[in-house]
Parts: structure tokens; C-alpha cells; sequence
């Protein structure tokens, strides 16, 4: 077993853990943050995306003692310490950017991330950005428009859908 201490949503935590044991199972089973999902566990669908020191990763394809030290945020650290729903998740739910929700935590979470890079994306920028993250249900059209109203909403500007 080995002690990991890590930063997680603002929170410090630590625990022991067994040095195979992945992030997302150290999110999920020692701290019960279960936003992030786990899918495919091989990195392709995105769903267990958060986070980590300034860069969005798949935490299924990290071992949480390679986190030690680390600054972690998921989808429960981004609202508001009142409850306040973060832009990006307002987002999402104003325009209809998800359906089943499996995918969404990540999704949201990779979006996070693109917005800190690149606060004005266009759609081709927002359509590659989340490109490692999948989605069964939406068709990707209303995470993108819920990426594009955020990020109008992150800069002071006005939503206006792009006419079809």
C-alpha cells in the first residue's frame, strides 16, 4: 500500500492505496466523487475526463499514485460553494446539451478545460476539442452550442445561435 495525498476540488485528501489502483477508482471508491463515469476503461470514450494540474486527462489511464501532490477537479468541484451551477453546466442544461448524462461530467469537464485554453473558440475548435470525448445519444450538435453559449457567457457577449 502507498499513501497518496492529492488535492481534490479544493479539498485535501489522502488515503492508502494499492500503487495499480487508477484514479478514477481512487475518486470513486475512496471518495465517493462519482461524477466522473467509468466507460471503457481503454481511454477512448472520455466519460472518467477531469482535471489534473491544469490539463484534462482520462483518469482511467492514470494510477492515482502518479497523482500524488496533485491539484484534481471534477464535475462536483465546479459549482459554487452555494450551490451556484458553474457557466458550462448552466450551459449544458439551457441548451439541451445532454440526454442520458453519461458522458456529460466529462464532457463538461474537457469543455472546462478548452474555455481556460482558448476562450473564443470557433466551432471547429469546440468540435476537436471535445473529439476525445464520446457521446451516444446527442449527436454532438447541443454540447457544442451549450460550449459556444458558455463561452458568450464567459466573455461578456451575446448568445447568438449560428443559423443552419
Amino acid at each position: 500500500m502507498t499513501k497518496v495525498s492529492m488535492v481534490v476540488n479544493g479539498n485535501a485528501v489522502s488515503a492508502d492505496v494499492e500503487s495499480r489502483t487508477l484514479l478514477i477508482h481512487y475518486l470513486r471508491e475512496h471518495l465517493n466523487i462519482t461524477g466522473p463515469h467509468i466507460g471503457c476503461e481503454t481511454s477512448h470514450c472520455g466519460a472518467c475526463t477531469v482535471d489534473l494540474d491544469g490539463k484534462s486527462v482520462k483518469s482511467c489511464t492514470v494510477f492515482a499514485v502518479q497523482a500524488q501532490g496533485s491539484d484534481v477537479l471534477t464535475i462536483e468541484g465546479m459549482a459554487a460553494p452555494d450551490g451556484k451551477l458553474h457557466v458550462l453546466q448552466e450551459a449544458f442544461r439551457e441548451m439541451h446539451g445532454l440526454q442520458c448524462g453519461y458522458c456529460t461530467p466529462g464532457m463538461i469537464t474537457r469543455a472546462y478545460r478548452l474555455l481556460k485554453e482558448n476562450p473564443s473558440p470557433t466551432e471547429a475548435e469546440i468540435r476537436m476539442g471535445i473529439s476525445g470525448n464520446l457521446c451516444r445519444c446527442t449527436g454532438y450538435q447541443n454540447i457544442v452550442k451549450a460550449i459556444q453559449y458558455a463561452a458568450s457567457k464567459i466573455n461578456g457577449v451575446e448568445y447568438k445561435e449560428a443559423a443552419e
